[in-house]
């Protein structure tokens, strides 16, 4: 049976996440749209487009173990995901200054037909950056492979002043439900993820206070 562990994300955040849980595995990209669904919640849109991905990498690779993941991020009802240009990106950061969002991460994995799928969500509170620092980072071009324009990691703008959740989930992939899923299907962890996440964020993982982590069929 073929045990590989194929990440089905073009992502360098993910990619980076995922090694970093001392786990060998490829990268193929799944082609699927990502258009929201009209009025379709962050949640449910997440879930949909992770196990989509899914599904379209196990297509070519059936008894492979896939993992695959989605963001978004919600302001006030409304889904920011990827811009598409700078002008977006700007557009994007300026509704989210000074005020608080939600990053929402589905992660999938499949085997044998049988795809599992969880749910991180997280509240973040953005700095009151100024424009100069906003144009300043949106000419770095970082901000256009990114839900929401912006990635909370970033070393010098450094756009969010709080958060509460997963920090690996704001990046992308959380370690914990990732962890969990993948040893559902007997892939064996060498990493402590708890450690891994708090060497990453500067905190507390969400391991530590929660244990356990709820799974959408």
């Amino acid at each position: 049976m073929d045990a590989t562990l194929i990440l089905a994300s073009q992502s360098p955040r993910r990619q980076e996440l995922l090694a970093a849980l001392g786990l060998a595995f490829s990268i193929e990209v799944a082609d699927v749209d990502e258009t929201p669904w009209p009025a379709e919640a962050a949640d449910d849109m997440v879930i949909r487009l992770s196990r989509a991905k899914v599904t379209a990498v196990a297509a070519r690779r059936p008894t492979a173990i896939v993992l695959a993941a989605d963001t978004t991020v919600a302001l006030n009802g409304a889904l920011l995901g990827k811009p598409t240009d700078a002008a977006e990106a700007t557009a994007m950061l300026r509704a989210l200054r000074g005020s608080v969002h939600q990053v929402y991460t589905a992660v999938s994995v499949g085997r044998n037909s049988v795809v599992t799928c969880a749910l991180s969500r997280s509240d973040v509170w953005m700095r009151s950056y100024s424009d100069r620092e906003l144009a300043a980072y949106v000419a770095t071009g970082d901000p256009l492979d990114k839900a929401g324009a912006y990635a909370i990691q970033h070393p010098t703008f450094a756009p969010v002043e709080r958060w509460e959740g997963c920090f690996a989930g704001i990046m992308g992939l959380p370690l914990g439900i990732a962890a969990d899923l993948l040893a559902a299907v007997a892939v064996p962890m060498i990493s402590d993820v708890a450690q891994v996440c708090e060497t990453m964020s500067g905190g507390p993982c969400c391991l530590r206070r929660c244990p356990r982590h709820g799974r959408l069929a």
